[in-house]
């Protein structure tokens, strides 16, 4: 089993402390967000590799040596401010943490996510060739894959177009990004990849690649995984099955273009649930919970 940590929340930002109580006790607890009576309880022993996902790296730092399990990461680093991104740490330190986490876990084991690009009056096409070459320059011998994405229409970025202003992207864009971004990559030694995108941008030396393809899963535990993630039903994506331990809007980031938030209040009330020592990352299990252990 690979624990997805998480698609749906920054759980290593904002709920590590919990995650560790889980670790210790050996089990997580995770409603299906569709029957929310239905709870699915998972076991560290059937745990083969945790991804972690995250924007903010810094509250795992401490806590790696107490993981026995096998640690893989995704770490969004974008160039932002705060209007697009309010509650995301200044990203020194998020670079900082990453040269940080690159010692403890090997540069390997952690992919840089510049995800995702879109351009306006602020944010130019300009600005993202200097960012992104800065991201490669800073992050050279820490990390040796970079993996892009472009805005998609979610409920939460149309509710915050006002604020994202984004612009259509045409050919010529993405030919210019494509062509700075990958000479980039290669001049500070990185690959430079798209996953489940229409525009791959592979004809200016892109590498196409899952999130977590069969051969990476393989690669880091040694298991065959068949089964693609149901989670993802566009059959571009072929990544393997994960479980996601998360919850729906429950990050506070507020980022305006997450996919994961769309109710701002609700994250707030959420919060207000959470509880470092319950089994699950909001509110407790209910005598009219129905609880099912799940083995894959």
């Amino acid at each position: 089993m690979i624990l997805n940590v998480s698609g749906r929340t920054d759980i290593v930002a904002f709920y590590s402390d919990w995650f560790m109580n889980r670790i210790k006790e050996g089990y997580f607890d995770v409603r299906n967000p569709f029957n929310p009576k239905l709870v699915s309880r998972i076991n560290l022993e059937d745990v083969d590799l945790i991804l972690f996902c995250t924007k903010n790296p810094i509250p795992i730092l401490d806590k790696i040596k107490d993981i026995s399990k096998k640690v893989y990461f995704h770490i969004t680093l974008t160039p932002y401010k705060k209007d697009i991104e309010p509650n995301v740490p200044n990203k020194k330190k998020i670079v900082e943490a990453i040269k940080k986490l690159s010692e403890l876990v090997g540069k390997e084991n952690i992919v840089i996510r510049y995800d995702p690009v879109f351009i306006n009056k602020i944010y130019t096409l300009e600005y993202h060739k200097k960012a992104f070459e800065r991201v490669c320059s800073l992050l050279e011998g820490y990390v040796s894959k970079i993996l892009i994405s472009f805005l998609d229409d979610y409920k939460n970025v149309r509710n915050h177009q006002d604020t994202i202003q984004s612009e259509i992207l045409e050919e010529s864009d993405y030919r210019e990004i494509g062509t700075s971004f990958s000479e980039s990559a290669k001049k500070h030694h990185l690959t430079v990849h798209t996953c489940f995108e229409e525009r791959n941008l592979v004809e200016y030396g892109f590498i196409i690649e899952d999130c977590m393809s069969r051969e990476l899963a393989f690669q880091l535990t040694g298991k065959i995984y068949k089964e693609e993630w149901k989670a993802r039903k566009e059959k571009k994506c072929h990544c393997v099955q994960m479980v996601d331990i998360g919850v729906y809007n429950t990050c506070s980031h507020f980022c305006k273009y997450c996919y994961a938030n769309y109710d701002e209040k609700k994250v707030r009330e959420n919060r207000e649930k959470h509880n470092p020592n319950s089994s699950l990352l909001i509110g407790k299990i209910s005598k009219e919970d129905t609880i099912k252990e799940r083995r894959k």
